[in-house]
């Protein structure tokens, strides 16, 4: 057994049984390991390491388990980076093996070598080390799965050519500087002190108008989080890592919050006295009560991040499930509903707003109407995911998430690429599930095309269950196009902005995937039902309106400003924008209007 056998084997220990990746000269003694390892680990070949990367985070944002990456040294290390931030700053486990040059030519600028410890000093900042003598592989890997699952981060492992094609030594000498590590972690009961949680419980009784928003770190805890809310008579908004619990089907979610939020949403955070967090550290101030007008209450496993986005009064640092149980026992129910009441009501008219939006007229089709259709199709256990871009504010409002979902994206990173390949990482770790990815054209032509690839390598693994990429065709990088008019103040400058019409659908058919095009609002229903009725992969090319704006809860001054003088100084959608964009916040003073009415008015 060589070393690099025995570090697969190691990582199988750990329950690591598929690695994403790419082959490259330095990493020959792992891939002659995979091959002998007769797939487990299995490795699956992406088209390119940042794609790996991004796949092995969305393994550990769907399972719960650690994501594993694999790269040649030189430039195969430094692709890996986009992808392994993207789980540093969403608190993912994720190992990270990498090649290096053999250890006698290491400081001789010989081709292909780089200092991995510098470069990945940030991103595997809580542990980061070389494997310089086989005696140190075993205490290496159980380290770097220790720390990437107690820290939620990224750790590296960086393996010297000779070193993993030397003979492994399972266990080292038993001598003076040894180390003997074994297999094993337990996830934590972290609770806070009980005069800390007697503190929040009399600062959550004594408020009439709670407000909640949940993230990523409640997600486990949606029972919980439901039984506070009913207690408190709480309005839950969600941010886009929290996307899924509580379910949109229940009449106090007020669905997601912030520039992609929903209008209930923003009633909540303007109106309420009591603000209760629970895993998140969202991080939009202009998003939240004005400093002084609620009383705050957080709960945050990572006690470096509590209350560092609004001033709280009670810090709880622990777990959110286990707080939870802790804390509900002390919690009165409020018997004045009339705060809940606000609310339901509020959220009812933000869904018939959003009807109404999908249902504007567009040049071809409206994005919006899209996602709206799709939501009504929506499978039960269906895995959704979605990439940086316009797309994500229709992902982010339109989908009536349920119970039993999954859905993710690169949340604190925010980085073009991980639609598809948290897709396609989806289909591997659950082939029973129908995937859905809302991905724009620009993050499409970047990477996501390519990887189309991959799904033909493994053609065989991907037709057990609907699997469909959404490419909204717009010919614009259109969230940085609204992000000039209303953050600059400039007009949108094709120069930047335009990108070349390409027939996604036509592409997918030559790779012998399904292919439907769709520009027509009366075809997108029944472009849904065929997309996911189809026993093979398929790519859904909707053609859409890029003048449809997302328009944010509440515009703010500055940002109307900026839009006018964008306007002013010549934009070339000016008649578009303006006549597209009043039509969308009119439909929220219809709304409102209309639920004031009595029934039959309406």
């Amino acid at each position: 057994m060589l070393v690099a056998d025995y570090v697969l084997q190691r990582l199988g220990q750990w329950g690591v049984h598929r690695i994403y990746g790419y082959p490259g000269d330095g990493i020959n003694a792992m891939l002659g390991a995979l091959d002998r390892a007769e797939g487990d680990p299995e490795l699956i070949q992406a088209r390119h390491e940042e794609m790996a990367a991004f796949m092995a985070t969305a393994h550990a944002k769907f399972t719960g388990g650690i994501g594993c990456a694999m790269a040649t040294s030189g430039g195969g290390t430094i692709h890996l980076l986009n992808g392994l931030y993207d789980a540093k700053l969403d608190h993912q486990p994720v190992v990270a093996i990498i090649g290096q040059q053999k250890r006698i030519g290491l400081g001789s600028a010989f081709q292909q070598e780089i200092d991995p410890n510098s470069l990945y000093k940030d991103v595997a900042s809580d542990f980061i080390q070389t494997c310089m003598v086989p005696g140190q592989a075993r205490h290496l890997i159980d380290r770097a799965c220790k720390v990437a699952l107690t820290n939620r981060s990224v750790t590296a492992v960086i393996i010297p050519e000779d070193v993993g094609e030397s003979e492994a030594v399972e266990s080292p000498p038993r001598e003076h500087g040894a180390v003997f590590s074994g297999v094993g972690w337990s996830q934590p009961r972290v609770i806070p002190p009980p005069e800390e949680l007697r503190k929040a419980a009399d600062i959550l009784n004594s408020g009439n108008k709670v407000g909640m928003v949940v993230g990523q770190g409640a997600q486990t805890a949606a029972d919980e989080v439901m039984e506070i809310a009913e207690l408190l008579g709480a309005g839950v908004a969600k941010t886009s890592l929290g996307r899924v619990e509580p379910a949109d089907d229940l009449p106090y979610v007020t669905g997601p919050i912030g520039l992609l939020g929903s209008t209930a949403s923003d009633f909540v955070m303007s109106n309420c006295d009591t603000l209760l967090f629970v895993g998140t550290a969202f991080p939009y101030a202009e998003w939240l009560p004005e400093e002084g007008q609620a009383r705050g209450v957080e709960i945050n496993l990572d006690g470096r991040m509590i209350g560092v986005r609004y001033p709280m009064e009670s810090h709880l640092v622990g777990d959110a499930g286990d707080t939870l149980r802790e804390l509900i026992p002390m919690i009165e129910r409020k018997t004045d509903r009339s705060w809940r009441e606000q609310i339901e009501k509020q959220v009812d008219e933000w869904w018939r707003v959003l009807d109404d939006r999908a249902h504007d007229d567009a040049d071809p089709l409206n994005p919006e109407l899209v996602v709206h259709e799709l939501s009504k199709r929506l499978p039960d256990r269906a895995i959704l995911t979605t990439d940086a871009g316009s797309t994500a504010n229709w992902w982010s409002r339109h989908l009536r998430m349920r119970r039993g979902m999954k859905a993710s994206l690169a949340g604190n990173l925010a980085t073009m690429g991980p639609g598809t390949p948290y897709a396609i990482s989806g289909r591997f770790a659950f082939p029973d599930r129908p995937i859905i990815a809302l991905i724009g054209d620009g993050v499409f032509q970047m990477n996501g095309m390519l990887e189309l690839i991959t799904i033909k390598r493994y053609w065989e693994r991907f037709q057990s269950a609907p699997l469909v990429f959404c490419v909204f065709n717009n010919q614009d990088l259109n969230q940085v196009t609204w992000e000039q008019r209303a953050m600059a103040g400039d007009p949108k400058y094709p120069g930047s902005q335009w990108i070349p019409d390409v027939p996604y659908a036509e592409y997918a058919k030559l790779l012998g995937l399904r292919g439907i095009r769709c520009d027509s609002p009366a075809d997108i229903g029944g472009a849904w039902d065929e997309a996911l009725s189809s026993n093979v992969p398929c790519v859904l090319e909707v053609v859409v309106d890029p003048e449809i704006p997302p328009v944010p809860p509440h515009i703010m001054k500055m940002q109307l400003k900026h839009a006018a003088k964008a306007v002013a100084k010549g934009d070339p959608e000016t008649l578009g924008i303006a006549e597209k964009g009043v039509k969308q916040k009119t439909h929220e003073f219809t709304e409102s209007i209309k639920s004031h009415l009595p029934g039959g008015q309406r």
